[in-house]
Order: structure tokens, then sequence, then C-alpha cells
């Protein structure tokens, strides 16, 4: 699908993917990823409006420097792409980042959202998942061919099993460009920046936002092996959402593909709650 573009209200050039008819389904990914990182899920959603954003310094979309790569800007962001295509109401799923602006929208905005599908992701983010960010985000890997990633990815990627080197290959062609001088990362590095200045300092309490979204169907998918999303903050969201569909994938640390079939389970019953 073809790159569409936008000029937000600060006069970035944003771009994103919509395809499909149905039901508007945003789809937002995590920190560093782009509209790609929803293609291996993106065939299983049928019947669907499928609206895939690049947040700015990602992807497609204009680098417009550290101090606008946070989530209330890019919770505008979504917000001014949906009106730009005049849609008043949609679902979101958010991967990682994308489920953090799903919180922030159904507290900013909660007469536009349908529902909200999380992606390992929740209202508290543990420290030692933080830590790995840290290490590779702005960073181009050392690898400095795709064929040495690949063959890296299932030791550097613990918690993962059975996934296929095709299905590796096809994750890392959508996160780094190969050249002459090696793999380099398809983001702004000042993504960097903003990500330590969030990393440094003081600890958000998110449950309000979580609270914000009563009355929203929602769905939790959980990597069985994720470092970022505990089994106790999945338990507590739980409680407090009996409602929520839930899966937990095994073989999967954080985040899912989203084509697995718990996570397909779990969407199905999501989304069969607003047709």
């Amino acid at each position: 699908m073809t790159l569409q573009h936008f000029t937000a209200s600060d006069g970035a050039r944003l771009a994103y993917r919509d395809e499909g008819k149905g039901l508007p389904l945003l789809c937002l990914a995590g920190l560093t990823r782009a509209s790609t990182d929803f293609d291996f899920v993106a065939p299983h959603l049928s019947g669907l409006r499928l609206i895939r954003p690049d947040y700015r310094g990602r992807g497609g979309s204009e680098w417009t420097g550290a101090a606008t790569y946070t989530v209330p800007r890019e919770a505008q962001d979504v917000l001014e792409l949906l009106d730009h295509l005049g849609i008043a109401q949609a679902a979101i799923l958010g991967t990682s980042r994308g489920g953090l602006i799903a919180m922030a929208l159904a507290a900013m905005a909660h007469p536009r959202l349908l529902g909200i599908a999380f992606n390992d992701i929740g209202p508290v983010i543990e420290r030692s998942g933080l830590e790995k960010i840290f290490d590779y985000v702005g960073r181009n890997p050392a690898a400095k061919t795709m064929d040495d990633l690949v063959a890296k990815l299932p030791r550097t990627m613990p918690g993962f099993a059975n996934v296929s080197e095709s299905r590796w290959r096809a994750f890392a062609e959508r996160l780094y460009t190969e050249t002459d001088r090696g793999l380099h990362i398809r983001y702004d590095p000042e993504l960097r920046t903003s990500f330590v200045a969030g990393f440094d300092g003081p600890p958000v309490d998110l449950w309000p936002f979580f609270d914000a979204s009563a009355g929203l169907p929602l769905a939790l998918i959980r990597g069985a092996n994720s470092d970022l999303l505990s089994p106790e903050t999945a338990d507590e969201m739980r409680r407090l959402r009996p409602d929520m569909d839930f899966a937990e994938v095994p073989d999967r640390a954080h985040v899912p593909f989203l084509d697995e079939p718990e996570s397909l389970a779990a969407l199905k019953a999501w989304l069969e709650k607003m047709r």
C-alpha cells in the first residue's frame, strides 16, 4: 500500500497508509517502528479499514526533532489524522508505544475511540524492559549486513522461539536499511534523546489513563516471556476489566508479531464487540 501524507498543525509532513473498508482500525506501532510493523497481521484483518500512521521521525514521516517525539504530540497527530480523513471514531490496536498513545487518547478524546487492543503494554512498564530499549534506541546495529543480523537475532532477542529465518528477515528489513557502510536505523536518531529524557525522569502513574478507557471494549495480548509487561500488571488490568479479551502468546517476548493464533483469537473476539 502506497504511503500517503498530510500536514499536521505544526507544519510537519506525516505519512500514513489507509486501506480497506469497514470499521476504522488505527494501528499504532512501537517506539522505533512504523506502519509496516503491522504487515504480518494485516492479511488477517479483513472487513476493516486499516489506518496505519508513521509517527513523526519514523518511516515516511518528517524528522521534527527530539522535543516533538512525545506521547502527547503523537496522540495529537493521531487525532489530526482522523480529522484529515473525516473519521469521527476509530478502534485502536496499539503495540507498546502505540498502547500508551491509546491510553492518552482515552483520557483526552474518549468519544473518538471505539475500543483499544493493547499489544504487550500496560500502565506499569518494567524497568528491565526499558533498559534493553535504552541499549539500542537511536543506534545502528553492530551487524554490518542483513544476513549477519538475521543470523544473530535468535540469540539477541531472548524469549522468542519457533521463529523462522524468513520471519526474522522480514522483521529486520522493516527496521533497518543495508548500506555499504553497514545497517542503518530507519528513524531519526534523535528519538534516543527523547527516550532518555523519559527514562531518566520521574515515574508517571499511568493507571488513571488505563481507567480512562472505561466503557470501551478492550483486549490485551501479552508475550509470555515479556520483560516490559509483567504477569502481575496483566493480572491487575484483567481484574479491573474482567470483560477484557486476553491472550498470552507462548514463545514470544516483547512484542508478539500479532499473527500468532492466540493473538488473532483475542483480536477477533475484541473486534466482534464493535461490529
